[in-house]
């Protein structure tokens, strides 16, 4: 709610999840559990992945230590990037409740729905969306990153299509059934890869990036792939309010950027986002002209190393 401010000054007992802006969260108390996503694919070990809770209470006797485990029911998923069923725009809403998290599984394309409400120091498994619904509702697979909306959905980008090819699009779950819903995107035209997004309303954008074809990057990084196109370079802007892919910024071959980020100010149109091949920061931001830009403004230096694939690692 933009102007939420003005009705609910800091966090008060009375409204919804979260802060009504990114400053007052910042002021807020300290968090004393946080959840952790736990990896076991590709380390030899075949056993489900986990949801870690670990105390981060200086005051607590568990501090720094994982107090609970919750393994999801399957092996081989690789869990990515969790989200909450309800984000601060709802923060005008008491009826609403941040009680439950969405773990997409980049590699089985399964997403796992986590009850955090019931007992937040022991996470239950609360429902879990099967790949064939991904598949069959959406034509899309590879689930990486979960954003809530305002609008009482949650928002789940994905990295390609079911049979591994790259595509960019967005998964939509009910936020209170976590039934499928549906595609985002609107009209034929869509990235030829995806990985993380971030919108902004205020500027009627939704900026998303690029990291690579599923079918090539889910078997590990292979050198060989470079310079062929599997890997992202673009970062690809929406219209917000028609949902329509609207213009591709190339921030270079083979960068694939990853994590991209608005400043926390909602009225601010720029932003950062990092590449990880290429090893450098780009800020994109709004020109004059209305339409979208990037910059690089950082360079890391490669590392000279042995025993890598490469003489020279990002």
């Amino acid at each position: 709610l933009p102007n939420s401010r003005l009705f609910f000054p800091g966090k008060c007992g009375s409204c919804g999840p979260g802060y009504a802006s990114p400053l007052d969260a910042m002021k807020g108390p300290r968090e004393e559990i946080i959840y952790v996503p736990c990896i076991y694919r590709n380390t030899g070990r075949e056993i489900p992945d986990f949801l870690a809770t670990v105390d981060v209470d200086p005051k607590s006797p568990c501090y720094s230590q994982v107090i609970h485990r919750l393994p999801m029911p399957n092996v081989g998923d690789e869990l990515h990037h969790s989200g909450w069923n309800v984000c601060s725009s709802c923060f005008w809403d008491p009826s609403r409740d941040r009680n439950r998290l969405v773990l997409p599984s980049l590699i089985s394309s399964r997403i796992y729905v986590v009850d955090v409400g019931t007992d937040p120091r022991a996470p239950r498994l609360f429902k879990v969306v099967n790949p064939e619904d991904v598949f069959w509702k959406c034509n899309l697979g590879y689930p990486h990153t979960s954003h809530c909306l305002g609008s009482g959905e949650i928002m789940i980008s994905t990295l390609g299509d079911p049979a591994g090819n790259g595509k960019g699009g967005f998964i939509l779950l009910d936020a209170e059934t976590f039934e499928i819903k549906g595609t985002w995107e609107k009209g034929d035209e869509v990235p030829p890869m995806g990985y993380d997004f971030w919108y902004q309303p205020r500027h009627n954008v939704l900026i998303s990036t690029e990291w690579g074809v599923p079918k090539v990057l889910g078997y590990g990084f292979d050198p060989n792939d470079l310079g062929k196109g599997r890997y992202g370079r673009r970062l690809n802007v929406w219209d917000w309010s028609t949902h329509r892919y609207i213009q591709a910024i190339d921030v270079g071959e083979d960068s694939a950027p990853l994590e991209i980020r608005f400043l926390h100010n909602p009225n601010a149109s720029e932003g950062f986002v990092g590449c990880t091949i290429s090893s450098a920061i780009h800020r994109f931001y709004k020109t004059e002209r209305g339409d979208w830009a990037a910059e690089k403004v950082i360079q890391v230096p490669s590392k000279k190393v042995e025993n890598w694939l490469l003489p020279e690692m990002p």
